[in-house]
């Protein structure tokens, strides 16, 4: 499943979640469904940032300088 698709089925166990009219082994299938999803999210949004690069400017030779997403939070 794709990120988008995670996420909107995340987004959608949160709303049925929050109208507190499900029984309790619904609601505790539904936390696990979520808490998977969750994750899975996490780690894709992780790879992600490693991938991204900040155009920092350019070199001697008119290359561009980049670096790392992480290092530019400092």
């Amino acid at each position: 499943m794709e990120f988008e698709k995670k996420l909107a089925r995340l987004e959608e166990i949160v709303t049925k979640m929050e109208k507190g009219d499900l029984a309790l082994e619904e609601s505790l299938k539904l936390f696990e469904e979520g808490i998977k999803l969750s994750r899975e999210c996490q780690t894709k949004l992780t790879e992600a940032e490693a991938k991204v690069k900040i155009l920092v400017g350019q070199d001697s030779q008119g290359q561009p300088v980049t670096q790392d997403f992480a290092s530019s939070e400092e």
